[in-house]
């Protein structure tokens, strides 16, 4: 089953939710929307689902336009960032409730459960309730319930958010080793560009209701097409500055020179946007590229085993993504490396210019 939107649009009390949305899924593939809280991922899962209505456009499953059928007459599942399981119910009767309503056969519904709970490792918790179980057990409940009835479409809104790190990397790595072998269309919603590319398949990157990108989730994040796409798909946001390529030399803000090197010569000359992602700048130099920086920290945010490294000169300021836990006190004197090598280009307009190892056809 194919799942297209063409030109969908939908407003809430004079408010755009969905803006021309047009997009295409295929049978079999895993699919991401990425973006912010408010960006519309809920909203456009819902037009799929048949929750909703949208005000235009059409929304057409294997060529067929359904975009007026409601939820109940579609074959979708959804699963949700909370643990909706029916509280009196053991695990079993949760997983086979939507297969009860379909007027199932005792004894499929039997082999079912047992083989999607196998699937999901519930399977000795099948006589418990939900509220005995664990968070990940509860969700992998509710994700049983929207996989056993084989549905063609399944929508994942940010079902693993509360789950901490460990349960979340487990999930992650189950649900795309599930849909290798299945033909469902699966859309998982997330606000974690580091989920998104975990994930694969493809990545749609929606902002303020618009589809901003989408492509293969690899693509889209290598070469984002605009500055807003580059900062949405990175996580710290890819760090931005100002500059001008001018005969054989680079600048940034009027500030810092560097000699142009090969993998610039090919933009040409102009005022740009040049663009590095935080995990690509280094405390060392490792690069014959390396443009060295002197600046002064204003944080260091340690999450775990990695710091979130705030720094700042005159003229901007920049954030590292650095393993291990780094220490610094806040206005300390550092020196940084940005290798020249990756960095990303953007025109006046913010669109991509170049992409690190890609040229991409500048548009007049």
């Amino acid at each position: 089953m194919s799942l297209t939107l063409e030109h969908v649009s939908r407003t809430v009390e004079g408010q755009t939710w969905i803006d021309d949305a047009c997009l295409r899924f295929e049978p079999g593939s895993f699919n991401v929307l990425l973006g912010r809280t408010l960006s519309g991922k809920t909203s456009l899962m819902r037009l799929m689902a048949g929750l909703d209505k949208p005000d235009t456009g059409r929304i057409l499953m294997n060529g067929v336009d359904v975009t007026q059928r409601p939820v109940r007459l579609r074959n979708v599942s959804m699963v949700y960032q909370q643990f909706i399981n029916y509280p009196t119910m053991t695990v079993f009767e949760n997983i086979a409730s939507p297969l009860r309503q379909a007027g199932v056969s005792n004894e499929l519904i039997q082999s079912k459960v047992l083989e999607t709970a196998k699937m999901l490792r519930i399977e000795k918790f099948l006589q418990r309730f939900p509220l005995e179980l664990s968070g990940g057990q509860q969700q992998r409940t509710a994700m049983a319930r929207a996989l056993v009835k084989d549905a063609e479409l399944i929508l994942f809104d940010e079902p693993l958010v509360n789950l901490d790190y460990k349960l979340r990397e487990e999930l992650r790595q189950e649900m795309r080793e599930l849909f290798k072998a299945r033909h469902t269309i699966a859309i998982y919603a997330t606000t974690e560009p580091n989920e998104a590319l975990a994930l694969g398949g493809t990545t749609t990157i929606l902002h303020e209701g618009r589809v901003i990108q989408s492509g293969r989730s690899s693509e889209v994040y290598h070469q984002p097409q605009t500055v807003l796409a580059a900062e949405l798909f990175s996580e710290p946001p890819i760090n931005l500055m100002p500059g001008r390529i001018a005969g054989n030399e680079v600048s940034f803000a009027n500030f810092v020179h560097f000699p142009l090197n090969v993998d610039l010569r090919p933009v040409g000359e102009g005022e740009f946007r040049f663009g590095v992602r935080p995990s690509h700048i280094s405390l060392v130099p490792s690069n014959d590229d390396d443009l060295e920086l002197a600046v002064t920290v204003e944080v260091a945010e340690i999450s775990g085993s990695e710091t979130f490294l705030h720094v700042r000169n005159e003229h901007f300021l920049l954030v590292l993504h650095l393993p291990g836990v780094h220490e610094y006190d806040v206005d300390a004197p550092i020196r940084i490396y940005i290798p020249t090598h990756k960095l990303f280009v953007f025109d006046a307009q913010g669109r991509l210019v170049q992409a690190p190892g890609r040229r991409v056809a500048r548009v007049a």
